[in-house]
């Protein structure tokens, strides 16, 4: 039988990339004591009034067929939302969609196809190069380094650039390493999408997720206006991650080209989602805070616990709730690392190349478990970096 190219381009985009994590959760239902540290779950529950409006407009009937814009307060509520940080914003500059994930693959669909490149910090959220792939475009990676704290730079960015160019994916703050970008270093890169007319999809989900930096974005400048779009979602924000609820902010003539696209692929969430969504944006909720706090601590933790082996480097983070470690010093890639550390120690981490080869020699920690449940984590982790440190040198 015969299959579309796109089955043959996401054969080894999808699942695979979790493997670790998918075998970290087969082994704890067969009653493994598996510290999960793969994935990036709030381990709060979203705020119960949250809940409590989508259990209301549910029992009020708000289960009906919604429109492909997106329900009238969500729209609303991101219309203001997105105004205050730049004038002028309305309704039209508003698509509704299940979440970032969606929204990136509807956003990715208008504006690339075969033939086309888009630009891409290395390493990178594990599903950008699929969304890529689908649309038949190319993936190219400019490489962040640790010794710049994983910031992508403008000159990196002009320097990737090639004739089939069309949009830099961006990401700030940043998935996997919590890299937070200055408005000076967003201006820079602007400035280069602007002279190469470049689209600049901007994913801002950790936007509430910061500890010191301050958040910029291409978005609140007048002269990227025309050229960015901003995807997001209260998953993080909320710790909502399963509500499935983001949406696009973006030029108008852009959200006017993609809503048929939108209709196309889904036509509409669901309302009870909607006006909880609604709710969120809109309200003054504590949720982000305490996940603040909660991941700055979290994040010094592993720091101080890895602060005694010379064979594992922790990159402290500026957002979000990931931190990065390098394990180059051990002998083992990212991969081999993160298998022995579940099979030897139960200790589930996503290994480094499912975010791109810059990341090859990382392992990214998620910091979504209590306090002493890290601290142990850590204090595995190292053991095991002594012991295959010292196989290393045996079969040297």
């Amino acid at each position: 039988m015969r299959y579309a190219s796109i089955t043959e381009r996401l054969t080894h985009l999808g699942s695979g990339k979790w493997a670790v994590h998918i075998e970290a959760r087969r082994m704890a239902a067969a009653g493994a004591p598996v510290i999960e540290l793969t994935i990036g779950e709030p381990d709060i529950a979203p705020d119960r009034a949250l809940l409590d409006e989508a259990a209301r407009a549910m029992y009020a009937g708000r289960t009906r067929y919604s429109n492909g814009r997106g329900e009238p307060a969500v729209v609303k509520a991101l219309t203001e939302k997105y105004a205050r940080r730049r004038p002028g914003v309305t309704e039209r500059n508003i698509l509704c969609f299940p979440g970032t994930q969606t929204a990136l693959f509807a956003v990715m669909l208008g504006l690339v196809e075969s033939g086309d490149g888009v630009l891409v910090g290395d390493p990178l959220y594990a599903t950008y190069e699929g969304v890529i792939a689908a649309t038949g475009a190319h993936m190219i990676p400019v490489p962040l380094r640790g010794e710049n704290g994983f910031h992508l730079k403008a000159e990196d960015v002009e320097k990737a650039i090639t004739p089939a160019t069309r949009v830099l994916l961006l990401n700030t703050p940043h998935n996997p390493t919590g890299a937070v970008l200055s408005a000076d270093e967003i201006a820079a890169i602007g400035e280069v999408c602007r002279r190469h007319d470049l689209w600049i999809v901007s994913d801002e989900v950790y936007e509430q997720l910061i500890f010191d930096a301050s958040f910029a974005s291409p978005f609140d400048s007048p002269d990227l206006a025309e050229r960015t779009i901003v995807v997001s979602s209260i998953s993080k924000s909320h710790a909502a991650p399963g509500f499935r609820s983001g949406w696009a902010a973006g030029p108008q003539e852009f959200c006017d080209r993609l809503l048929p696209v939108s209709e196309t692929m889904l036509f509409g969430g669901q309302p009870f989602i909607s006006d909880m969504t609604a709710m969120a944006v809109s309200g003054n909720f504590d949720t982000a805070a305490v996940m603040r706090e909660s991941y700055r601590r979290r994040s010094q933790i592993v720091c101080r616990a890895l602060e005694g082996t010379s064979m594992l480097r922790a990159f402290a983070p500026e957002a979000g709730m990931f931190i990065v470690i390098d394990v180059t010093a051990t002998g083992y890639s990212g991969e081999e690392f993160a298998w022995a550390l579940l099979k030897e120690e139960n200790v589930a981490v996503m290994p480094g190349n499912a975010f791109g080869e810059q990341a090859e020699s990382l392992v990214r920690v998620s910091l979504t478990v209590p306090d002493e449940k890290l601290e142990e984590a850590m204090g595995r982790m190292a053991d095991l970096a002594s012991r295959l440190t010292q196989r290393v040198e045996k079969r040297a």
